[in-house]
């Protein structure tokens, strides 16, 4: 299949647009789930701590014989690790359970602005990213507000903020606040967990194309130039979801997709009141 395009990140790395997300996938199941995403061609993984499932993930790296330098691996320190000190020592455990020396991307799971500790966690970061173990770091779930303290304490711009982001709620202001920083956006949950695969809208569009709507719906995270990480298990579903370079929706699809945004669209948690 077509390589997946990639996207530069403001320090000078880059990440490929298409990756492969493991939330929810046994740790048990990893192995074979991520190595056939990789042997498809995915060659960003997108993994966290919380996920209990990096041992696998790491399982999968050792057993491809696609190169480590190929690959664009990510990790992300979760809530009750956050704090300096607390934050590197995760890292090292991550690090461990994936059976690497360095990550591409390291990221703050959430901010969780009720604890107080993101920013301490922020300059671990930058820590870990000047001893050369993490690659690039940036930031998950972060809103303006959280962003622009981090950046004013320390002067380092997280290259990329990883949010909820689907045609019904597709986060216009925040991505506006990350041009303007050179941040990039990276869409978790792209396909509503599911839920965009139903709206009849997107499935008009899905028939005119000859596609999927979950093809459809990965096609506009594309052309609007976010990186995107679907999830599956299902191995026929995990090609499907990478073959989307080979159509382009119209300006009249990318209308219809407009007018799904709702300010209520929101699924997941509130970043301003989870953890």
């Amino acid at each position: 299949m077509t390589p997946s395009p990639l996207i530069p990140l403001a320090d000078g790395s880059h990440i490929p647009q298409l990756g492969f997300g493991v939330y929810q996938l046994a740790d048990e199941r990893a192995p074979e789930i991520v190595g056939g995403a990789i042997a498809v061609g995915y060659r960003s993984i997108d993994a966290a701590a919380i996920y209990g499932n990096e041992g696998g993930v790491g399982r999968a790296l050792r057993a491809s014989v696609v190169p480590r330098s190929d690959l664009f691996i990510t990790t992300k320190v979760w809530n009750d690790r956050q704090g300096f000190d607390e934050t590197l020592r995760a890292f090292d455990e991550s690090l461990t359970a994936l059976g690497l020396e360095d990550v591409d991307l390291y990221l703050i799971h959430w901010p969780c602005p009720e604890r107080g500790r993101y920013r301490e966690t922020w300059r671990a970061l930058i820590r870990l990213k000047e001893e050369g173990r993490a690659r690039s770091i940036g930031v998950s779930n972060f809103m303006p507000e959280h962003l622009e303290r981090i950046i004013g304490e320390t002067g380092v711009v997280p290259v990329v903020n990883q949010v909820e982001l689907h045609p019904h709620f597709q986060q216009r202001a925040l991505r506006a606040f990350h041009a303007r920083h050179g941040i990039v956006t990276e869409s978790w949950s792209p396909l509503g967990q599911g839920r965009e695969l139903n709206d009849p809208v997107l499935s008009a569009i899905a028939q005119r194309h000859g596609r999927s709507p979950a093809q459809v719906v990965l096609r506009w995270h594309i052309e609007n130039g976010l990186v995107v990480i679907p999830k599956t298990a299902t191995s026929a579903r995990i090609r499907e979801n990478y073959d989307v370079f080979g159509f382009t929706l119209t300006t009249e699809d990318h209308e219809a997709f407009a007018a799904l945004d709702r300010p209520d669209g929101r699924i997941g948690p509130d970043p301003e009141t989870f953890g």
